[in-house]
């Protein structure tokens, strides 16, 4: 049987490493995309020697333009055949709108959602010409309400979000699948990049391992569910959403938010 290969942006940390590790453990083989290309050297020793399986690495900043097409043609003279697409790269910035940098915010747009859906569209029509293959896109709660406070990051996400359901939904007759999956806050190196460490939505719960939201994500994405809530509290909170005032949805997601 042939071995699968699975590709995992921001594979270098966090969530990212988890769902590579994850895939290794399962026997597939892996491509991984992160800016630090030393540290995805010192995984793919591990990883091969560890679960005998190939690792290629990819060492690109992700939200330069054309980085995914790059990527794609690297792969592609490889003869590297991706069974599993993982667009899981992405960063969030904590401030008032007004107040943020806007190189920073830009540079947000450009990996949360345009690297994001051009990874889709490049390995999907191979996907669609083999009728096999899968996606997951890391999307968030934070898709499913606005966030004062994280403007620009809950609006990236909320386009994750409406993107892989509306994707999904085109490519079902492929035999293909595309699941959002929807984490809460959790112990993934996040809240230090984004500057929100002390902000009440870290300090109010027990936060979840990044393993522990990979796990998650991969059943949820080999199961084919096209939206995957991780915890029961966060399937909660998203489900309440619905029917809660968009003026009182966005009060209480701006306290929780503040530090």
């Amino acid at each position: 049987m042939k071995m699968k290969t699975a590709l995992i942006t921001g594979a270098s940390n966090g969530i990212g490493l988890a769902l590579a590790k994850v895939h290794a453990s399962k026997g597939d083989n892996l491509v991984l995309v992160a800016r630090n290309k030393s540290k995805l050297d010192e995984i793919k020793l591990e990883f091969e020697k560890k679960y005998k399986i190939l690792v290629h690495v990819i060492g690109i900043d992700l939200s330069i333009r054309n980085a995914a097409q790059l990527v794609y043609d690297e792969t592609t003279r490889n003869n590297i055949q991706i069974d599993y697409l993982i667009n899981n790269a992405g960063f969030g910035d904590y401030g008032m709108f007004c107040e943020t940098n806007w190189d920073k915010q830009s540079q947000m747009i450009d990996l949360n959602i345009t690297a994001l859906t051009n990874f889709t569209k490049l390995y999907l029509k191979d996907m669609i010409k083999r009728k096999q293959g899968k996606i997951m896109n890391v999307a968030s709660t934070a898709a499913f309400q606005s966030g004062p406070l994280m403007a620009v990051y809950f609006a990236t996400k909320a386009y994750v979000l409406s993107f892989s359901e509306a994707v999904d939904s085109e490519v079902r007759a492929f035999g293909i699948s595309v699941t959002a999956l929807c984490p809460g806050p959790t112990e993934s190196g996040f809240k230090e990049n984004a500057a929100m460490g002390e902000s009440k939505l870290f300090k109010s719960k027990r936060i979840p391992s990044s393993q522990h939201v990979a796990e998650f994500g991969y059943k949820a994405m080999m199961k084919g569910k096209t939206v995957a809530i991780h915890g029961l509290m966060n399937m909660i909170m998203v489900h309440a959403i619905r029917f809660t005032p968009r003026a009182l949805v966005v009060k209480i997601t701006r306290s929780l938010l503040n530090k």
